[in-house]
């Protein structure tokens, strides 16, 4: 060992004599492991090998009935013609709206005199809003109707009894008022060579219902000629609401557009006359 410049060396001639030679001997019990090369600055992998996938699939027996179909087409069978109509994804589409979108088409239908209704929603009627203006005014009408019933029956000491028919004949009324009109309004524009879309006139007789739900409520009050202005006054305002927007269109209809125009006016403050008479019309029995 020899010391140079502050550093310290080692022989050669000691480091050979200190080196050992082993011998390798096989080793039957040896394994030998090789890793392949990856890349661990990607996760995911780009591609996955194996059984193990990038990507999330549902088992092949999954319930995909609600799914949207892939671009490009679908396995299965799509209905046509009138077959379409009694399947779902029929009418999907009119359900895919925002609440922001809702709101504002009730909106337009408190102002009827805009007479811009159809026009927004020529491109997508929907049937959301419809449905749960349609479903609430049922239950609002039965209730608020049973209350003013019950209050007119308690004011006068008299004895009162649920009518639970009352939720029965609002089901009937509105769903089948909505439901049926436009179905025959639809059929007469044809008739006539001026067709418009079912869906749209499913979406206009809809949001014209919502002004009846406030018109409910204000018919708490017990006072008569109130609760007949309050239903004249809405029944006015949904039926200049559907008969200002379809004006227009039912114009090329010929020279009786006018008479469809003031059947539809007329129906629709019938309507609110067969409200007011049955749900808030108090007749108190007399014992």
């Amino acid at each position: 060992m020899m010391k140079s410049s502050g550093y310290t060396t080692i022989d050669k001639q000691n480091q050979n004599d200190s080196e050992t030679t082993v011998p390798s001997v096989p080793d039957p019990d040896h394994v030998t492991v090789k890793f392949t090369e990856t890349n661990l600055q990607t996760f995911p992998p780009s591609e996955a090998q194996g059984k193990i996938s990038g990507t999330y699939r549902p088992p092949r027996d999954a319930d995909d009935t609600f799914s949207k179909p892939a671009p490009g087409g679908s396995n299965e069978a799509q209905p046509t013609g009138w077959l379409r109509a009694f399947s779902v994804a029929a009418y999907r589409p009119y359900f895919d709206i925002d609440t922001s979108d809702v709101l504002e088409r009730i909106g337009d239908s408190l102002f009827p005199f805009k007479g811009s209704f159809s026009e927004k929603t020529a491109e997508n009627p929907d049937l959301y809003g419809p449905f749960w203006i349609c479903t609430t005014l049922i239950f609002v009408a039965a209730s608020i109707g049973a209350f003013v019933t019950y209050l007119a029956h308690k004011l006068q000491n008299k004895e009162w009894d649920y009518d639970i028919n009352l939720v029965t004949w609002s089901a009937g009324l509105f769903y089948g008022y909505v439901a049926i009109v436009p179905l025959c309004l639809y059929v007469l524009l044809k008739y006539f060579s001026a067709p418009s879309g079912l869906v749209q006139l499913w979406c206009l007789y809809g949001y014209s219902l919502f002004v009846f739900i406030p018109a409910s409520c204000l018919s708490v009050v017990p006072v008569e000629i109130f609760r007949w202005v309050v239903a004249g006054v809405a029944g006015f305002m949904s039926a200049s609401f559907v008969a200002l927007n379809l004006r227009t269109h039912i114009r090329s209809a010929g020279e009786s557009w006018f008479l469809i125009v003031a059947g539809i006016f007329l129906l629709q403050l019938a309507l609110a006359f067969v409200l007011k008479v049955y749900f808030f019309t108090i007749t108190v029995k007399k014992n």
